[in-house]
């Protein structure tokens, strides 16, 4: 790790830095007559260089299985996972040769668990060192690089304390410390705030979202909350069943009619208030979230607009959000008043409240 190393320079390329196609991955019960289960199914994954990438589900969906097969601590039963150009699952052989250099490739990956994995016998420092010490790195060295990563993550203070003297959210940034030991171009984050309390999961991923910028580490993270997406993710991708079955960065998902993510990063309900109403979603990103659109359709049409119910938030620096209104008289009566709001370049989904759907009308 070279001196100067913590200078910011992160920007998110096209460039993947890690892709997985086609990967699966089938657990086998030891007894022959045990069901087979399918937590991978045929996964492709493309996560750019320099950007924070959150894949979404609940649990079961196989989030976890996924993050373990991209640096191989899960075998893949198939398909390909490449990091940083090289195709770890080529070097996944019996060998010893080939165990060597999956060694030395998942050296560029570094992994942040949820529970921490600390070893209680070490000092906050023997932990953060131990990843050097497994590298055959020399002790003068490693402490150099121990002391400059704990400050790095704000415990330069609690390098001769144990693990059992930490907080949780302590003890975290101990393993985000760890986890960049091998100065990693990939961090890899399995749940790493599900086990912290609300205001120790924002100052987590404060830190995350820090190293991204300063460091130009590529994040992917796996989660159940959709406010870790919301906060810290440039792109995010929804699991269910061991399948992606949607992904996008999240400009691309709020501008994509009937997004599911887009739905459940900005949830917004509300019934018609009467009979003859015209129900719409409107979602507002880029310059359009700053504008008083609503306001200005109210006036120029002359019409009452009722407001149902309201998302909005400052994701990546910009406002976005969605917004469930009301219209006077069926649809057919507001082809105009809806078409004004996409010349503004807001997307619109008219609800359908009879079936609960969304009737996906596009932007155009």
């Amino acid at each position: 790790m070279p001196g100067g190393h913590f200078a910011a320079h992160s920007t998110v390329t096209d460039t993947p830095v890690i892709t997985t196609t086609g990967l699966t991955k089938i657990y086998r019960p030891a007894r022959s007559r045990g069901r087979e289960v399918t937590a991978l199914d045929g996964v492709d994954l493309h996560v750019r260089e320099g950007e924070v990438f959150g894949v979404v589900g609940q649990s079961g969906a196989g989030k976890s299985s996924l993050i373990r097969c991209v640096n191989l601590l899960e075998r893949p039963t198939a398909g390909s996972v490449r990091v940083d150009g090289q195709d770890l699952t080529a070097l996944a052989g019996r060998g010893r040769r080939a165990g060597k250099e999956l060694r030395r490739a998942r050296s560029s990956i570094g992994m942040v668990f949820q529970h921490f994995n600390l070893l209680s016998s070490r000092t906050v420092k023997d932990n953060v060192e131990l990843p050097l010490e497994i590298l055959g790195v020399s002790g003068q060295e490693r402490a150099r690089r121990a002391l400059e990563l704990l400050d790095l993550v704000g415990l330069a203070d609690k390098a001769k304390v144990y693990p059992a003297q930490l907080s949780g959210g302590q003890k975290q940034r101990v393993g985000i410390a760890r986890a960049l030991a091998g100065d990693p171009k990939v961090l890899l984050s399995d749940e790493a705030t599900s086990a912290l309390d609300p205001e120790t999961t924002r100052s987590i991923l404060q830190l995350l979202r820090d190293l991204n910028q300063q460091l130009g580490l590529t994040v992917l993270l796996i989660t159940h909350e959709m406010e870790v997406v919301k906060t810290i993710c440039d792109s995010a991708a929804l699991m269910e069943k061991g399948r992606i079955v949607e992904s996008g960065t999240v400009g691309e998902l709020l501008a994509t009619p009937g997004s599911r993510l887009a739905q459940e990063l900005f949830p917004v309900g509300g019934a018609p208030t009467g009979l003859d109403r015209t129900v719409v979603d409107v979602t507002f990103h880029g310059e359009a979230a700053t504008q008083p659109v609503i306001s200005q359709l109210s006036r120029t049409y002359n019409i009452d607009i009722s407001i149902l119910g309201a998302a909005m938030d400052t994701v990546g620096g910009r406002q976005i959000g969605r917004m469930r209104i009301e219209l006077p008289g069926r649809y057919e009566d507001n082809v105009v008043p809806v078409g004004f709001l996409r010349e503004q370049g807001l997307q619109v989904e008219t609800v359908d409240e009879p079936h609960s759907e969304l009737v996906k009308e596009s932007a155009t």
